[in-house]
């Protein structure tokens, strides 16, 4: 699995409407065969932050994904609504599909 968290640092006047601005590339995204996941958080400490946290299943998933025509009209897109140069991590965790569960929480049953 590629696993790869981005840190978008998003102009304050786009902040409350990045949601819309991205919901496009999301969707098209989220619609790829390779894709495992593609989601996107507000920063608690940052409101004109969003973190995005999306996984592959492979590099030939992720290649796919940065050469897709819908990568590129977002990148286009975003140029405008970026505030910097986003922040990435990119990794390859072979053998790996996805999300384990955490073993040192649980909820409680009252």
């Amino acid at each position: 699995m590629i696993f790869i968290t981005v840190k978008f640092p998003v102009r304050p006047e786009l902040s409350d409407q990045w949601p819309t601005v991205v919901q496009e590339f999301t969707e098209a995204t989220r619609a790829e065969p390779g894709n495992l996941f593609f989601e996107w958080s507000r920063s608690l400490a940052d409101p004109n932050e969003y973190v995005l946290v999306e996984g592959f299943r492979d590099a030939e998933a992720g290649r796919a994904h940065v050469e897709s025509a819908h990568f590129a009209q977002a990148m286009e897109t975003l140029s405008g609504a970026v505030a910097a140069k986003p922040r990435i991590i990119s990794v390859d965790l072979p053998d790996r599909e996805g999300w384990d569960l955490m073993g040192e929480l649980s909820p409680r049953e009252d």
